[in-house]
């Protein structure tokens, strides 16, 4: 039997008319209005690469963003990744992030990194050796890369788009 949440949900690229709802999820999400702003301000400046939104019976209940870094060049930043309170713990994320990382190869992208939990990142492939070195204000066990070659994501720093000086 096919799982229900599997065959009720879409991912699909965020539109113009998903960013009222993608707000509403986000300040729902997160304790503070930090990361809509991100997002607004990461469209804003052009930086927003890879926007997906995960959809349920015509309601947006998921939202990933890949933002362009400035260093490594050709790399993303995974960051926000949200889903509706209600519908967490159901794979919903893990389909966005898997669905984003997918597109982010198509569109000829180098690699990712992440700066989140080292409990949850590490099943799509994020490692923090894949940045060990490169200096970054947000150095430490939860900064993650994923290559999407080997030696794909290398350099002295990384560099997240401007947006990111704001949190």
């Amino acid at each position: 039997m096919q799982n229900p949440i599997r065959s009720a949900l879409s991912i699909r690229p965020e539109a113009a008319d998903d960013r009222e709802a993608v707000g509403r999820l986000l300040l729902g999400a997160f304790p503070t209005s930090d990361e809509a702003g991100l997002v607004e301000r990461l469209r804003e400046d052009g930086d927003a690469a890879v926007s997906l939104v995960a959809v349920e019976a015509r309601e947006v209940v998921g939202y990933v963003l890949f933002s362009r870094l400035r260093a490594p060049a050709a790399a993303l930043a995974l960051a926000p990744l949200a889903v509706r309170a209600d519908r967490r713990r159901r794979g919903i994320g893990s389909r966005l992030v898997e669905s984003g990382l997918d597109r982010a190869r198509q569109e000829n992208w180098r690699g990712a990194v992440v700066l989140g939990d080292p409990a949850y990142y590490p099943r799509f492939g994020f490692r923090p050796d894949t940045v060990r070195g490169m200096a970054s204000p947000y150095a430490g066990p939860a900064l993650m890369g994923l290559a999407f070659a080997e030696g794909s994501l290398s350099g002295p720093r990384i560099e997240h788009a401007p947006a990111f000086t704001s949190l």
